[in-house]
C-alpha cells in the first residue's frame, strides 16, 4: 500500500509541476517543468535519506559521542529484525527524532541534541522503537517523498511570487492577462497542495508506528512518558526546520495556532498516550 501511495504521489508531483509550466509559461514551460519533476522523483526515490537529512541540517552522529544510543539501536535493530540504521543528530534542543531512506537497508534514525538531554534511556528507547517501527512498517519512503514534493511546491509558488511582483504585471494583452491569472492561482494552490500532500501521509501510521515500536521496546511505558515530554517541550523550545519536513518527526516541531493544529500530520499526543497504555491494560 505504502509503495502505491509514493508513486501516486510522484504522478501528482509530475502532473502538477506541468500545470504549473503550462499556466505560467505555456508549452514550453509545461515540458520544462516535466523535465524538472523527473528529475525530482529520481533524486526523490534514489537521494531520499540524503535529501530529508539536508533539509533537516542533520550530521552523522559518531558512536563516541553518543554511545548509549548506539546500544539502544543495535539492541532494538535485533529486537525488530532489522539491519542496523546509520545515525545522525539534528542541532536543535527540542526533543524529537525521524527515520528516513528508501527501505530498511538504506535507513536513517536521526535524534536532536535534546532528545538526548532531556529523556530518560527508558523514553529514549521508546522513541529509537518508534522509528524503528516506521522502518519495519515501510513508512520512511513515502514520508521523505512527501516532504521533497512539498518543500518542492513551495519554493516554485515562491518562485512564481517573486516572479509576478518584479515582472508579471507589464502584460496588456490577452495573453498576459491570462498569464497572470494562472500564476495567482498557482501561488494559492501551491502551498496548498503541499499541505495537502502532507495531509495524505495518513495520521494513522503514528499510531501503527507506537503499537509496533512498543512490541519492539517490549512494553509502552517509555514511549507514552516520552511523547508526554516531547509535547510540553516542543511549546517551549522553538525549532528551525523546513515545514515541509514536520510530518517526518515523531511530533509536530512547529508549534503555532489553531491554523496549525488544522493542518497537523500528527494525531492528538493524549490519543496517542491514551492508546498506547490501553495496550498495557491487555
Amino acid at each position: 500500500m505504502n509503495a502505491f501511495k509514493t508513486w501516486l504521489l510522484m504522478g501528482f508531483l509530475t502532473i502538477l509541476l506541468v500545470l504549473i509550466g503550462k499556466l505560467t509559461l505555456g508549452q514550453s514551460g509545461a515540458i520544462l517543468f516535466f523535465i524538472i519533476a523527473l528529475g525530482l522523483n529520481f533524486f526523490g526515490y534514489f537521494f531520499s535519506d540524503k535529501i530529508a537529512l539536508g533539509m533537516t541540517r542533520s550530521k552523522p552522529l559518531a558512536e563516541h559521542e553518543a554511545p548509549e544510543i548506539y546500544d539502544l539501536v543495535r539492541h532494538l535493530s535485533q529486537q525488530a529484525r532489522l539491519p542496523i540504521p546509520r545515525i545522525y543528530r539534528i542541532p536543535s534542543m527540542q526533543p524529537n527524532a525521524f527515520a528516513t531512506g528508501r527501505n530498511p537497508e538504506h535507513a536513517v534514525v536521526a535524534v536532536t541534541d535534546g532528545l538526548r538531554q532531556i529523556l530518560d534511556r527508558q523514553e529514549i528507547e521508546g522513541v529509537i522503537a518508534h522509528e524503528l517501527a516506521h522502518i519495519k512498517n515501510r513508512d520512511i519512503l513515502i514520508g521523505s517523498i512527501a516532504a521533497i514534493i512539498a518543500g518542492a511546491i513551495t519554493m516554485i509558488a515562491n518562485v512564481l511570487q517573486w516572479g509576478l511582483i518584479f515582472g508579471g504585471s507589464d502584460e496588456d494583452d490577452g495573453g498576459g492577462i491570462l498569464g497572470l491569472i494562472g500564476m495567482l492561482f498557482m501561488i494559492i494552490l501551491a502551498p496548498l497542495a503541499a499541505t495537502l500532500i502532507q495531509l495524505a501521509i495518513s495520521r494513522t501510521r503514528e499510531f501503527q508506528a507506537d503499537a509496533t515500536g512498543s512490541r519492539i521496546a517490549g512494553q509502552p511505558d517509555g514511549l507514552a512518558s516520552a511523547l508526554q515530554k516531547l509535547e510540553r517541550a516542543a511549546r517551549q523550545i522553538p525549532m528551525e526546520v523546513n515545514p515541509a519536513t514536520s510530518h517526518m518527526f515523531i511530533i509536530n516541531p512547529l508549534s503555532g495556532g489553531s491554523l496549525v493544529r488544522l493542518f497537523s500530520t500528527h494525531p492528538p499526543i493524549s490519543e496517542r498516550v491514551q492508546k498506547l497504555y490501553q495496550m498495557k491494560v491487555r
